[in-house]
């Protein structure tokens, strides 16, 4: 790509994902070369397990299982570990990609897993040609500001609310 952008999906409703997938599967249908990095999530969902398969690089920490506010604080800490380590491994690793997908980055800040510096340098330093996607709730304004493209997911309806739980091949 001559001129890559940053894309930010947040918001409270369900999809930022999946839109993020989406968008990389089109990449990856069109040749481009797709790095999907996710944070606080454990395990590969279904749409990673196919965006892998059609070869895209996959990278998340292996955690708990739980949510950060549910770990003791050696568990915090192992976490935050493991989240800044895949930080860096993205900014490693982005010249190899045309799209760059950080998923769930948005809430890996919020929790204080990472820092917003961490994240800010990595987008300062994307390639030209790149394409970068970052989701997540509560997006912070210095982020919004540097993106060319925000979505906003709005829940208006969720079985969540009825206490339904997730579902296998559709929520994950």
């Amino acid at each position: 790509m001559e001129q890559g952008m940053i894309q930010i999906y947040t918001g409270e409703g369900k999809g930022k994902t999946t839109a993020a997938a989406g968008l990389a599967a089109r990449a990856l249908g069109q040749g481009l070369r797709v790095g999907f990095f996710g944070f606080l999530k454990t395990g590969l969902s279904g749409e990673m397990v196919s965006l892998v398969k059609a070869g895209a690089v996959f990278m998340a920490p292996q955690g708990s299982g739980k949510f950060v506010w549910q770990m003791d604080d050696t568990e915090k800490e192992a976490c935050r570990k493991q989240q800044t380590a895949t930080l860096a491994r993205a900014a490693q690793m982005m010249n190899q990609f045309d799209l760059l997908v950080l998923d769930e980055v948005f809430g890996a800040l919020a929790t204080g897993m990472l820092t917003p510096g961490d994240v800010m340098q990595l987008v300062e330093q994307k390639p030209a040609g790149m394409e970068l996607v970052l989701t997540g709730r509560d997006a912070p304004p210095a982020l919004l500001a540097k993106a060319d493209y925000v979505t906003e997911m709005r829940s208006v309806k969720h079985p969540f609310d009825d206490g339904l739980k997730a579902r296998k091949g559709i929520e994950f």
